[in-house]
């Protein structure tokens, strides 16, 4: 397996984590957001340290053949308690039963990681191995104790933390919803990447020489893991981003056509360097837009609104896209009339204008649809009123 390979895959988790780096530094005593971090620290570090090229530097710094191998061991043994710890407080619950669970399994694999040393001071490994230490040392007595324990502990994290995801997801929806659908396709790959290896390693047991498992389709099987794992943590977080940037870019047209480009309340331009205010944006967006509607009123024709509705219907629209249509044909004929006077007879703001956030995105890239404007050539722009 190429070098490059484990490099970018650490990459990708810690781009991973530099997403939840300014959320850290304001929930400092999260214990759920610092066991998240360590995970994605964690991962990151076993597959920079787990590539041929750190493996050879880490044995030639230290003077030991084959050092980095508990080395590796011990992050990825780190890697599996902070993930038992991180669904243990996401889980929730009474406080103290929380920090009791979350302690057992930090002890218990600390154990594990001391084990792990002490197992490799006991082996002889005079060869240095690089990519297959796994099934190469796999008889040598102390160092095939030390390759199952830490695969046995990494098989039993992954698949505790699989089984407690997959009850979760289907209780939750929305983006945390999503991000657990990822989280156990990726832990349930980490337990595949573990019984691969171990695969290897027992075939080596009875004189079979399966170490390609163990040298290209785990590390593989790894990296596909680590990128869903990734993005199930980067969802929830990221998703409701992504929402409120769409919702600001969409109701940019009906936000135009409301509001005054010389009311500087509302016109807060978006850079990069505001994205992390985009509610505030999106929520100063909205507002101007409702002033907008209530300013207009007076002008608001139901007259034009049901005839781009009809129009709407007619063109086989759905009844919710024709709602929009016909309430962003009635504000626009509204902006377009004079001085407002008594309201039109039987028109009030109808639900398309008066609901949430989403009926007004829809409203918003209905203005400048074919049908609207045809309705208003058709006749649909009011005349104006004298007061």
């Amino acid at each position: 397996m190429d070098g490059r390979f484990y490099y970018l895959t650490a990459l990708l988790l810690w781009s991973g984590l530099a997403i939840r780096i300014p959320r850290l530094r304001h929930s400092r005593l999260d214990p759920a957001l610092v066991s998240l971090c360590a995970v994605v620290l964690a991962a990151g570090i076993s597959f920079t340290l787990s590539a041929p090229a750190s493996v050879a530097a880490v044995n030639h710094l230290t003077g030991i053949p084959n050092l980095a191998a508990p080395l590796v061991y011990t992050v990825v043994t780190a890697f599996s308690a902070a993930c038992l710890v991180l669904i243990v407080h996401w889980r929730g619950g009474d406080p103290v039963h929380v920090r009791r669970v979350a302690l057992a399994w930090l002890s218990a694999y600390a154990a594990v990681i001391v084990a792990l040393w002490v197992l490799f001071a006991m082996g002889d490994a005079p060869v240095e191995r690089r990519t297959d230490l796994d099934t190469y040392y796999a008889t040598t007595p102390g160092l095939a104790e030390m390759i199952i324990l830490y695969l046995v502990a990494h098989l039993v994290a992954a698949f505790t933390t699989t089984t407690l995801c997959w009850r979760w997801s289907r209780k939750v929806t929305g983006w945390s919803g999503r991000g657990l659908a990822f989280l156990v396709s990726g832990w349930l790959l980490n337990g595949v990447f573990g019984v691969v290896k171990l695969a290897a390693v027992v075939a080596r047991w009875t004189g079979r020489h399966w170490d390609t498992l163990s040298t290209d389709l785990a590390p593989a099987v790894a990296a596909v893991a680590a990128a869903l794992v990734t993005v199930g943590y980067a969802l929830p977080l990221v998703g409701p981003r992504i929402e409120s940037v769409t919702a600001y870019a969409r109701l940019r047209p009906l936000f135009k056509l409301l509001v005054d480009p010389a009311d500087r309340r509302y016109w807060v331009p978006l850079s990069w360097r505001s994205l992390g205010d985009i509610d505030l944006r999106l929520t100063q967006r909205e507002t101007g837009i409702r002033d907008g509607i209530s300013r207009l009123g007076p002008r608001f024709d139901d007259r034009v609104r049901e005839r781009a509705y009809n129009r709407a219907i007619s063109c086989g629209a759905s009844a919710p896209e024709a709602e929009a249509i016909g309430a962003a044909a009635m504000v626009v004929a509204a902006t377009r009339a004079g001085t407002p006077g008594e309201p039109v007879p039987g028109t009030c703001v109808p639900t398309a204008l008066d609901g949430n956030l989403r009926d007004l995105v829809r409203v918003s890239r209905a203005v400048h649809t074919p049908i609207v404007a045809d309705t208003l050539r058709a006749g649909g722009r009011p005349e104006s009123r004298r007061t």
